[in-house]
């Protein structure tokens, strides 16, 4: 509730990416009928999209995945607004293309089969700087961490080696928070937090900052988003 009043009161400005006019145009239609959610552009394809994000300062990118390649344009997308956060829409099913996604900086991903309300509420969590991920990447990751480590004990010990420093970042992971935001937030420097991240990395068995928030979300360092 608290949430959806947030939302009420300020729109979210979206920039729309996809190489196919017609699905852009469904897609804004949909978006634009829904209170709340703003278009605030469209383009059809990568390199366009950095400069009309640049110039609008969206709130959060929706840009869609037709191939894995297609992912290689975050990490440049996200380096000009470094506010903005990304969720990605495919057809593609396959867990490791979501979990690179991800990796390369979207907050979370979103099926095109999905029904629109779970869409609006995708958008909303991401904008709010949660991370949205289909049940099946989730599970995914959760059963590798699983195979890592069967015993809740081993990983109850390895939680308990985290300084307190640690465990706020850890926290403001969940919040969506990046390394410049959480450097700010903390009053530390960017390599200090890259330092610390390479330390938790380490003590958790985590190989990266995805398999870092579902392992946080299973061993309750952070609130999974409902």
């Amino acid at each position: 509730m608290q949430q959806q009043q947030f939302i009420e009161k300020k729109r979210i400005r979206i920039l729309l990416v996809d190489s196919q006019t017609v699905v852009r145009s469904g897609v804004r239609a949909l978006i634009e009928n829904r209170p709340g959610l703003e278009v605030v552009g469209e383009v059809g394809n990568h390199v366009d999209s950095i400069a009309i994000a640049i110039h609008e300062r969206p709130d959060l990118i929706l840009i869609t995945l037709n191939e894995d390649s297609d992912l290689d344009a975050l990490p440049e997308l996200l380096n000009s607004c470094e506010q903005t956060r990304i969720l990605v829409l495919t057809s593609i099913r396959d867990p490791k293309v979501h979990q690179r996604a991800v990796r390369l900086g979207a907050t979370g991903v979103v099926l095109k089969d999905t029904p629109p309300e779970i869409l609006f509420k995708a958008i909303t969590k991401v904008y709010l700087g949660e991370v949205w991920l289909s049940r099946s990447t989730t599970a995914n990751v959760l059963n590798k961490l699983v195979r890592m480590n069967d015993e809740m004990d081993i990983e109850t010990r390895k939680i308990a080696t985290l300084t307190q420093r640690e465990r706020e970042i850890v926290a403001l992971i969940g919040e969506g928070l990046k390394n410049k935001q959480i450097a700010s937030r903390l009053f530390i420097s960017e390599a200090t937090v890259r330092h610390h991240f390479t330390s938790i990395f380490d003590k958790l068995d985590v190989s990266d900052r995805l398999e870092l928030i579902i392992y946080a979300y299973r061993y309750g360092l952070i609130k999974p988003p409902t």
